[in-house]
């Protein structure tokens, strides 16, 4: 199975060298689509070996992902991975998101963190439960880690997906709009390292952003 790594990156220099280093270890496509960062990323993810797609200005993580998906795509891979660029998803994790893509039933893999959350900030286990919780009942099948970014999507799911959200919210539109569709989601166990990182997610702005979009995806279960 043809898979490209996508990774969404901004302001990612410290990280990106040693991320694709390894991941090209595992997999050999990569691509870092570089979300108008005002440091070296780009020029850093360019020279460590992957494919790089530079934005002019900060558009979001979904545009980001859009971007990917496009690209992949166009280049005729059968699926893609993708994951975030700050270190906190593990590359070693990938051969078991590649033997899971290989189950003609899988046609979504999910990581899941919320096995072992002892080094998960006390907040973020609340939340990711809720949400968890709250989106496999909109999705109809259950999904543990609905707010894990570390993900495997094939070919077939991206093609039929038609995405509109421009931020963190679309990771929740690709899982409720491709359960709608009929596609299976899997998950499996992930590795997750927090260091005290600041996220890029505005508490406030994305999470009124995201609740919006809930409420409009419910409104259209019901109809």
């Amino acid at each position: 199975m043809k898979t490209c790594v996508i990774i969404p990156a901004f302001n990612e220099s410290k990280e990106i060298s040693g991320l694709v280093e390894k991941i090209k270890a595992i997999n050999p496509h990569i691509l870092v689509v570089d979300d108008g960062s005002d440091d070296s990323t780009a020029q850093i993810a360019l020279s460590a070996g992957a494919v790089v797609l530079k934005n002019s200005s900060n558009e979001g993580k979904g545009l980001c992902l859009r971007k990917g998906f496009k690209y992949a795509l166009e280049n005729n891979f059968d699926a893609v991975i993708t994951m975030d660029g700050d270190g906190q998803h593990l590359p070693e994790d990938l051969p078991n998101f590649l033997r899971l893509g290989d189950d003609p039933n899988a046609d979504i893999v999910v990581g899941n963190r919320m096995l072992k959350t002892q080094d998960m900030p006390f907040i973020r286990v609340v939340t990711n439960r809720f949400m968890s919780w709250l989106i496999s009942l909109l999705s109809k099948q259950k999904i543990p880690d609905t707010q894990c970014g570390y993900r495997l999507i094939k070919r077939r799911v991206l093609e039929k997906l038609e995405l509109k959200t421009s931020n963190f919210e679309i990771e929740t539109e690709i899982l409720i709009n491709a359960s709608r569709m009929g596609f299976k989601i899997r998950s499996v166990p992930i590795k997750t390292v927090y260091r005290g990182e600041k996220s890029q997610i505005n508490p406030l702005v994305d999470t009124i952003r995201f609740l919006k979009f809930i409420l409009r995806q419910s409104q259209g279960t019901r109809q």
